[in-house]
């Protein structure tokens, strides 16, 4: 195996790729914690969807993709924040209505416009070769603003997370931190679909913290492990793209699924000797 990651980094758009989906998949798990314990998870999804959307009318337009894309996205996540607040509408369903509508607009511009192209086929699947070293710099930047975030904040991202109107009541500026991971979640999202695609890139933050859910059971060891099954699970996933010239997005979502089932099956283990 470190034979063939020796001959990977060989490769500069790999080299490229492998630094640049690291952090993503990093800030996606980090991030993932606190979306997949407020019951948020399916944020990811909806992102994606609406990233795609945009996407698609960048390239109609002829404008740069991430210059459209984020700041769409982020709009939407706070639009989904607003929405989720309300008694009408909850997190849910807030999310397929903008997820759906969002995917419908992006395929109806492209069937009029430029037709599935390789740009935009690349953001709907996910390709290595198409993530540029501008995209590696924005990964190394938002890497940097969520280990600031968990770090610097953790006790109140930790109040926030478990318990939002006790940590208002104790002056904590719950519509702040909010804000702060809608913002991180929506650019992590958009320079994920690079590598894993619009259809895939929930995965990176829904699968490492479930799986470190099952033998974690305190905030910050589910955070440590969320972390670690994230990087181990996008160099395995990575590997097995490069050595049977799989889909990337596919293969580090298969990957995922095999950590899962193995820590689950560690976890109950676990919990039987502890009732024994």
């Amino acid at each position: 195996m470190i034979g063939i990651l020796s001959e990977m980094l060989s490769y500069p758009f790999l080299v490229r790729a492998l630094g640049a989906g690291l952090l993503v998949a990093l800030c996606a798990s980090l991030l993932g914690v606190s979306l997949v314990l407020k019951r948020f998870s399916m944020i990811g999804d909806g992102l994606s969807h609406v990233g795609f959307g945009a996407l698609a009318i960048a390239a109609a337009a002829n404008i740069a993709p991430l210059y459209l894309a984020i700041p769409v996205c982020i709009a939407a996540s706070f639009l989904l924040l607003r929405m989720s607040e309300s008694t009408r509408i909850k997190g849910d369903a807030a999310i397929a209505i903008l997820s759906a509508g969002s995917l419908a607009i992006g395929v109806m511009v492209v069937s009029m416009t430029t037709g599935m192209n390789t740009d935009v086929y690349n953001y709907m699947f996910g390709s290595i070769l198409s993530l540029s070293r501008e995209d590696a710099i924005l990964s190394a930047v938002l890497c940097g603003a969520v280990l600031v975030l968990f770090v610097l904040f953790y006790p109140r991202l930790f109040a926030v997370t478990f318990d939002e109107s006790f940590a208002r009541a104790t002056g904590i500026p719950t519509r702040a931190y909010n804000a702060a991971l809608a913002t991180l979640s929506s650019v992590t999202v958009v320079l994920g679909m690079r590598l894993m695609g619009a259809l895939l890139i929930s995965s990176l933050v829904i699968f490492p913290v479930l799986t470190a859910m099952r033998v974690g059971k305190r905030y910050i060891t589910v955070t440590i492990l969320s972390a670690v099954v994230a990087v181990v699970g996008f160099i395995l996933g990575m590997i097995i793209s490069y050595v049977y010239e799989a889909p990337s997005g596919a293969s580090i979502v298969c990957v995922n699924i095999a950590l899962f089932l193995i820590f689950a099956t560690v976890g109950g283990i676990l919990n039987a000797r502890k009732k024994n």
